[in-house]
């Protein structure tokens, strides 16, 4: 199931993602903007792919996570929160990612009680020049009640 202290960390306005050991591997921090939660990943030279740009699989997990988090925190306050596995992934690369910080915002398509929907963008500097974006599929498995 998900952990209670992830979903507890998500209402706060920023704070690091080291709760989990892939955002913490890509240093990932967040901070809600206009009510938005955008995740942060500063650039290191461990996120290098080819010579002077960013990795695929990065900015691809930093999507994945952005969806992920996005239905986290998309959950009801004091209720049982279910477990969230990502089904399809679908990534499409825009312009090449460049050594600097990166951001990303996933937004909830349809939430259903078992099927979520997300829509999740990556960018640099200008939001309306994203360098990638992701259509994501998760199913919901609720605890027993």
């Amino acid at each position: 199931m998900t952990n209670p202290a992830l979903a507890t960390l998500l209402r706060q306005p920023s704070g690091r993602l080291d709760l989990l050991p892939y955002a913490a591997l890509l240093d990932l921090s967040f901070e809600r903007v206009g009510g938005e939660l955008q995740l942060i990943m500063p650039f290191a030279d461990t996120l290098i792919g080819s010579p002077g740009r960013l990795h695929g699989g990065s900015i691809s997990g930093l999507l994945e996570l952005a969806g992920l988090l996005t239905v986290i925190a998309a959950q009801p306050e004091g209720e049982a929160l279910p477990r969230v596995r990502p089904v399809t992934v679908t990534v499409d690369f825009m312009r090449e990612g460049a050594p600097v910080e990166t951001r990303a915002a996933a937004s909830i398509a349809k939430l259903g009680r078992r099927v979520v929907n997300v829509h999740a963008s990556a960018w640099q500097g200008d939001r309306a020049k994203p360098i990638t974006a992701a259509h994501i599929n998760f199913v919901l498995d609720w605890p027993d009640r």
